[in-house]
């Protein structure tokens, strides 16, 4: 089965304007940026936490600390995506007890991935509060976990995949959806 793109659900520019709402609702909600920390799940999710925390800094003038949080060896299908995962350095150089942590990913979809998170961060300390900004929400949950921030709810099926694409990572910044085609 070969995979084809169905279409852009965000190009450069909504991808930006979602960022920086994101961005000016973790403050509204907040009240501030006292006690905030912000955490990337990687890979996609760091680079997203990056371009929220410096939407910050030009809203509040202030510079949050940001963590990198890499889930692989607390997902429940370890063995299930490969033999000999590569498992990639978390980085969160700062204390999290009694702080909110601002847990940042790319698509939200099953809950499993934040599940992940999740349990991760708890090894860390004991945060205040963990809020959960995604860029997309995809639906299709399978644990309770929803999205305090989301960039854009995107009603999908489950044979479609949301792809998406950052200039750090992927060399252009854009979210699409592919389908299998048989």
């Amino acid at each position: 089965m070969s995979l084809k793109e169905k279409g852009t659900v965000m190009d450069k520019e909504g991808v930006e304007r979602s960022i920086s709402r994101i961005a000016h609702e973790i403050v509204e909600k907040n009240k501030g940026t006292d006690n905030l920390v912000i955490i990337g799940i990687r890979t996609r999710g760091v680079f997203l936490a990056e371009r929220i925390a410096e939407k910050i800094k030009q809203i509040e003038k202030a510079v949050l600390p940001i963590g990198i949080l890499d889930i692989t060896l607390y997902r429940d299908d370890l063995s299930a995506i490969a033999s000999q995962p590569v498992v990639h350095k978390t980085e969160i150089p700062f204390d999290i007890t009694d702080k909110v942590v601002v847990l940042v990913d790319d698509v939200l979809y099953t809950g499993r991935t934040i599940r992940a998170a999740l349990d991760e961060l708890i090894d860390f300390g004991r945060p205040k509060a963990i809020q959960l900004a995604v860029l997309v929400d995809r639906g299709h949950r399978e644990l309770p976990i929803r999205a305090d921030y989301a960039g854009k709810n995107v009603p999908t099926s489950q044979e479609e995949i949301v792809e998406v694409r950052l200039e750090e990572y992927d060399k252009k910044t854009e979210v699409v959806i592919i389908v299998g085609r048989g």
